[in-house]
């Protein structure tokens, strides 16, 4: 086919074309009878093939001449061109591989090999991190700190560049929180609903940070915000992180009488996260406030169970008991410090790691 008829068809990209060559008798009953209908059907199925003597009129012009037509005459006097040919059409077999895919795969030797210094690059593949909306606020206590934001979207954006699939629930204790609203006219419900406003109000801020550090971003609402945020699509979030992208979970769960926490542990379950980061404004889970008692100790690795019995506030109960039914270790640690995301993914013990019995140390442990 020549290039004159396509043209916004460049003549480099043209190739050899196996045409179709049919055979059919011009009467006027061709298509009334079943018989020219079938010399119709087995002539569309003759197709002319390429021959050696084609390939060696390919080898004579340059532009058309290819690297496999170069391997078939050289096969010829071997007496193997035969099977070159045969395997040459099993590897022009079309495979569709999804332009995402090739990255990861670029990026699983890195995930697996170890660094020069013995460190393990990246400990988990696809994390949630739940970021409470006090962190933002940064020393104000009330509101957005832009340092903060700006030092949280850093660290994501460093993950995700990396080839992390990172996935963020944050709250929205830094405008309203519903739990401590109600009341003076204030039902429960309306109150946890405007609390979940102030959760996407967040995720856009968020959303915002994180590319401008050149990370493409999406915000899931579990409310129809349809001009501000997609709607939560359970397979629509995992393809978004399969592509690269980060994805905030906005608005918790949708539902009133859930925390954000809990939000956190469902969507980690829903997306089969590996592990639940929550950054927080203290180290970790001590065994008494640590703002009342300066001799509070901090533990390093605890179990679902243990914190379930002594009642410890790592998260609410609702939550603690979703990551333990999925396996889902969860890790704690201060988000004002300086580096510790990107720590508590390459298998640093930067605050309280809790899990199960049987993985809670081999998941959570400092690495070497």
């Amino acid at each position: 086919i020549h290039a004159a008829a396509f043209p916004d068809v460049d003549d480099d990209d043209a190739r050899p074309v196996t045409m179709m060559s049919t055979t059919m008798t011009r009467t006027p009953c061709a298509f009334a009878t079943a018989a020219c209908a079938r010399r119709a059907r087995a002539g569309a199925r003759r197709t002319t093939t390429t021959t050696l003597s084609q390939h060696r009129r390919d080898l004579a012009a340059p532009r058309r001449a290819s690297p496999v037509a170069r391997a078939i005459v050289d096969r010829e006097d071997e007496g193997t061109s035969d099977e070159f040919i045969a395997q040459e059409k099993l590897n022009m077999t079309p495979r569709a591989v999804p332009r995402s895919m090739s990255r990861r795969r670029a990026s699983a030797s890195e995930h697996n090999e170890e660094a020069d210094d013995g460190e393990t690059r990246w400990k988990w593949r696809r994390v949630m991190l739940k970021v409470s909306g006090e962190a933002l606020a940064g020393k104000d206590g009330f509101g957005i700190d832009p340092d903060v934001v700006k030092s949280i979207a850093s660290e994501v954006a460093e993950a995700a560049i990396g080839g992390i699939e990172v996935a963020l629930v944050v709250g929205g204790g830094n405008f309203f929180r519903g739990a401590e609203k109600e009341g003076n006219g204030l039902d429960r419900a309306s109150a946890d609903y405007m609390g979940m406003l102030a959760t996407v109000m967040n995720s856009l801020n968020l959303q915002a940070a994180i590319e401008s550090k050149g990370v493409p971003t999406r915000v899931m609402s579990a409310l129809e915000i349809k001009e501000v945020a997609e709607p939560y699509i359970r397979r629509r979030a995992i393809r978004h992180l399969e592509k690269g992208r980060v994805v905030i979970f906005g608005a918790g769960t949708g539902n009133p009488f859930f925390t954000t926490d809990t939000g956190a542990a469902l969507r980690a379950a829903e997306i089969n996260a590996q592990a639940v980061l929550k950054a927080t404004k203290v180290d970790g889970v001590f065994d008494s406030d640590p703002k009342k008692n300066a001799n509070a100790k901090l533990y390093k690795t605890l179990t679902y169970e243990t914190v379930q019995r002594l009642g410890l506030g790592v998260m609410d109960q609702t939550a603690i008991t979703l990551c333990q039914e999925n396996d889902i270790p969860v890790v704690v640690f201060n988000i004002s410090q300086e580096g510790h995301i990107v720590k508590a993914l390459r298998g640093y013990n930067v605050g309280t790691c809790v899990g199960s019995a049987a993985k809670c140390v081999d998941d959570c442990t400092e690495a070497a």
